[in-house]
């Protein structure tokens, strides 16, 4: 069989069993759990938390909109905040449920941006320079955790093949560090074909520092706040076991992390009523991917309908 084919399908096939895998583990997790434990969990989350998690759900959007402001800094390009704010929601909100691999961000950055003026070469960097923010962030918050909880990966020893310690934290912070060096230095820009990817000013560098973990911080608070405080272990840990769960949602390709989120999570706060854990992962999934997502089907509609109009007049 052909290589191309190979890599086509290969992924795809690696998702769907993933998935598949991660729901038969799932169903052996909560095959005691009913419909009623679900719902009176639930139930049991307080206004006043139910407004804690939607205060995390918009500073996640609110950061994911400062990595594209950061992007257009480092390209010195001018796009009115508020554009750049809706188009920043539209892509982070379509690819969360579609998935990256079907629906990159490339796509409607790319529609957006370009009726503002961005080539594709630029519309190119800006996404990989969006990406790396999120890499950075996840880096850093990763090697904190760890240093601040190094016996968090023991909770998954049955589970997933990770492990890791203290030092493996202070490995990722050093890898932050030489990044930083690199700016400071003003090293040569990586060259990708035509495209040469610089070092961004150590001005936006330190902005990335400050921004680029705070998705993630917001994005874990959604969950936090929805566990009740019976058995919770505490942000520290929910934020550790938050990236944990996504690294193995990326890994798996499964759309908005279908699954996967879902039996980490279980598995992690195994002291936790996994109907609370569960009632808190529906509260994540309505605030952080449907709501948004169901708002993104909207602006994509109007954009075009906008665009439409305007090639007529």
């Amino acid at each position: 069989m052909p290589v191309k084919y190979v890599s086509k399908y290969f992924w795809p096939v690696v998702g769907v069993g993933a998935v598949a895998f991660s729901i038969w583990l799932l169903y052996h997790e909560l095959r005691g759990l009913s419909l009623d434990e679900l719902w009176d969990s639930l139930t049991a989350i307080t206004i006043r938390h139910w407004l804690l998690s939607i205060a995390a759900t918009l500073l996640a959007y609110a950061a994911l909109a400062g990595y594209d402001h950061l992007a257009l800094l480092h390209l010195r390009r001018r796009v009115g905040w508020l554009y750049m704010t809706v188009c920043s929601f539209t892509t982070y909100a379509l690819s969360h449920n579609i998935g990256a691999s079907v629906f990159s961000g490339s796509v409607v950055r790319y529609r957006a941006y370009s009726a503002k003026g961005l080539s594709a070469a630029e519309v190119g960097v800006l996404v990989a320079f969006c990406s790396f923010t999120f890499a950075l962030g996840t880096l850093m918050l990763t090697g904190i955790v760890l240093i601040l909880e190094p016996e968090l990966t023991e909770r998954f020893v049955d589970v997933l093949p990770v492990s890791a310690t203290s030092a493996t934290g202070m490995a990722l912070l050093a890898i932050v560090g030489l990044y930083v060096l690199g700016s400071a230095l003003k090293l040569r820009p990586l060259k990708l074909g035509k495209i040469e990817i610089h070092y961004p000013n150590l001005s936006i560098v330190w902005r990335q520092l400050l921004i680029a973990p705070l998705e993630l911080i917001g994005a874990a608070a959604i969950i936090y706040f929805a566990l009740p405080e019976a058995g919770n272990p505490g942000y520290i840990v929910v934020l550790g076991i938050f990236l944990i769960s996504f690294s193995a949602a990326l890994i798996s390709h499964a759309p908005g992390g279908l699954g996967v989120l879902e039996l980490v999570f279980i598995t992690g706060l195994s002291e936790m009523d996994p109907a609370d854990v569960l009632a808190a992962l529906l509260v994540f999934r309505l605030l952080y991917l449907i709501i948004p997502f169901v708002m993104a089907l909207f602006v994509v509609l109007g954009f075009e309908r906008s665009q439409l109009v305007q090639h007529q007049e």
